[in-house]
């Protein structure tokens, strides 16, 4: 443990202190990031550094308690299921208390207030498939065939993702489920390389093509509340981060995370420009 708090001290020295903010390795955790560090920018005179696309959920959490990056954002049913292996919850105040506490216990980091939005899982199917077999639920498409499925390497493993979701709809696959890049799993599916993907509720491209997100009518998946997470010491060194990252709190709907999503996967937008041009919307504080 002295060797990490050496090792911790060293790194915050190597980089003169600067905030550096992470992001997992798709889209909307790209968008996230780069409010993070705009928002910091813009309110404080704290310079930031960007470390997006880092890789998975595991990734940016081991990031985090190790000291290479100051804050990221999370989801709460990622962090209370995938990351501290903990049953879930469909309460949205549960999930987000229970991991407050568990990471100030355990990861030496703080939860700010969640964002506003609750990026799901979402099972999505093309529109053609949806309406020759009468599918809306989860329920009606294990009913109606076994489907050829694509999912992230995260998803066809975590506890939270498929293993879960086929026990709790008997939904079957036409064999091993193909694992792919998050970033291509809508085109494998507007392809019919696949029949069913693993996607998310705020992304843009279920819209723009013209895809259907299935209802999850038994309630499986927990609530996924996006928030930043940041290392208490980093909170303690600099307190005006909070005030800076505390205007961000219900700041995001889903429909305004959908529309960023949107922006930069469909309509090929610069991320540092969705990021500005969203928080010029913002009221001012």
């Amino acid at each position: 443990m002295a060797a990490l708090a050496a090792a911790m001290a060293l790194a915050a020295c190597a980089r003169g202190d600067r905030i550096v903010v992470g992001s997992k390795n798709f889209t909307e955790q790209d968008i996230l990031g780069e409010i993070l560090a705009q928002q910091i920018e813009r309110r404080t005179s704290l310079a930031v550094d960007r470390r997006f696309h880092l890789g998975g959920t595991f990734v940016c959490d081991q990031a985090l308690r190790a000291g290479q990056i100051d804050a990221y954002v999370e989801y709460t049913g990622t962090a209370l299921v995938a990351i501290l292996k903990q049953p879930p919850t469909a309460d949205p105040d549960s999930a987000l208390a229970r991991v407050r506490a568990a990471y100030a216990r355990d990861a030496a980091a703080e939860w700010l207030a969640p964002l506003g939005f609750n990026n799901t899982f979402a099972m999505v199917i093309r529109r053609g498939d949806a309406e020759r077999l009468g599918v809306h639920t989860l329920s009606e498409a294990a009913r109606a065939q076994a489907w050829r499925g694509g999912f992230g390497f995260e998803f066809a493993e975590r506890a939270d993702g498929f293993p879960g979701l086929s026990r709790a709809y008997g939904l079957r696959l036409a064999g091993p489920p193909h694992v792919m890049d998050l970033g291509l799993l809508y085109r494998a599916l507007a392809d019919s390389q696949v029949d069913m993907v693993a996607g998310n509720s705020t992304d843009g491209a279920i819209a723009a093509l013209d895809l259907v997100a299935l209802q999850d009518d038994r309630h499986y998946f927990p609530p996924y509340q996006a928030a930043p997470v940041v290392r208490e010491a980093t909170l303690r060194r600099h307190p005006e981060l909070r005030a800076a990252l505390a205007e961000l709190g219900g700041a995001i709907s889903d429909s305004a995370m959908r529309r960023m999503n949107e922006l930069v996967d469909v309509e090929h937008r610069d991320v540092a420009q969705v990021a500005r041009d969203f928080l010029a919307s913002l009221p001012s504080r």
